[in-house]
């Protein structure tokens, strides 16, 4: 015991050296800011905090594991932002909603998080400068495309940031946490159909109601005793529920991808990606004349999803994603020589890949 309260001591005393060097690296990122503020530059900086979390995990000797390194970090580097000046992140609402967690996941918990009914209502928070960043579901590994928000990127001017890749798994959540209590499921149906089986499988002859999200499920089960609703870990605690079972999605590799709209995109990082929408001119091999530039210049294309234009019946417009930076010279010439054979073409953004 003695052996113990000795190694106890000495974390503690780590512990407060601790404490001062995070005050100490605070007073010198509010230095940092008023620098900034003076200049006129923005004060968050995409490929500044990217390069630290880089270095960090070069650095990492170990045992400390580099994944909690970088989340421990995160932290730090979004409470040090909040302290020069709150950054305001919009997000498809309500709060609990996975698009809730990958803003969180994206830029911590100092952020101010403002939640918004619609997609659009994200694209427009941006656009009108209420927000620096929105936050977006745009695809899931199981269910595919979400063509809204595809749609939005018709309509608004704005650029893609970053993305999120987060692990989506959902739960079944009710007031008493009893199975046999309940008597209907609110559901979502993005997470109903990634459950779809278990569900067939466990309550076969229970209806599943559609809710707008996994939030507003959450809240309709939280104010009745007979219902159970799908959504995540977090809408546990916001809606005070009790997990009737947890990890009930049909493939566990699911994850969703989201996107984070801005003004404008970072610059290179060295791991990017570039999103481009472009409509094809109606003839003879016009897909294989816009595949041809990318394969000459040795792109590789990550995802080619197709949607009709909604300005002219059986006309289509073509969202590519791609590795590499725009700033790339490859890239760049791959893009200019494919918007030879296109009616319209544009540039989403070029951004870091997700880790």
């Amino acid at each position: 015991m003695s052996e113990l309260k000795k190694l106890r001591e000495e974390i503690d005393v780590i512990d407060q050296q601790i404490l001062g060097l995070l005050n100490k690296r605070a007073e010198v990122a509010l230095e940092v800011g008023k620098t900034k503020q003076n200049k006129s530059l923005k004060i968050h900086s995409p490929e500044r905090e990217r390069a630290i979390l880089k270095r960090l995990k070069k650095l990492n000797p170990g045992p400390f594991p580099d994944e909690t390194l970088r989340l421990v970090y995160e932290e730090i580097i979004s409470a040090s932002l909040a302290l020069q000046q709150p950054l305001k992140v919009a997000y498809l609402g309500p709060s609990a909603t996975f698009t809730h967690l990958a803003a969180r996941r994206k830029f911590g918990t100092s952020s101010e998080y403002l939640p918004e009914s619609t997609i659009k209502e994200v694209f427009e928070s941006v656009l009108r400068e209420h927000v620096q960043y929105g936050v977006i579901p745009i695809e899931n590994s199981t269910e595919g495309v979400i063509n809204y928000t595809l749609d939005m990127f018709i309509d608004f001017d704005l650029k893609i940031a970053f993305e999120v890749m987060l692990p989506i798994s959902h739960y079944l959540l009710s007031k008493t946490g009893l199975k046999k209590n309940i008597k209907k499921i609110y559901s979502h149906p993005q997470p109903r159909a990634q459950c779809r089986a278990w569900l067939d499988r466990n309550y076969p002859h229970v209806p599943i109601l559609e809710e707008l999200s996994t939030a507003a499920a959450a809240r309709r089960a939280a104010r009745d005793p007979s219902a159970a609703a799908v959504a995540s870990e977090l809408a546990a605690s916001v809606y005070n529920l009790k997990v009737v079972e947890k990890g009930i999605e049909d493939n566990k590799a699911n994850y969703t991808r989201f996107l984070v709209i801005a003004k404008e995109s970072p610059g290179k990082t060295g791991k990017d990606k570039t999103s481009i929408m472009l409509s094809l001119k109606d003839k003879p091999g016009a897909l294989y004349l816009m595949l041809r530039p990318f394969a000459r210049h040795k792109i590789n294309l990550t995802k080619i999803e197709s949607r009709p234009s909604r300005r002219k019946a059986w006309e289509y417009l073509f969202f590519v994603d791609m590795s590499g930076h725009v700033e790339d010279r490859a890239v760049s010439k791959a893009i200019k020589d494919v918007k030879k054979e296109c009616l319209f073409l544009k540039v989403l953004g070029s951004y870091p890949s997700a880790e």
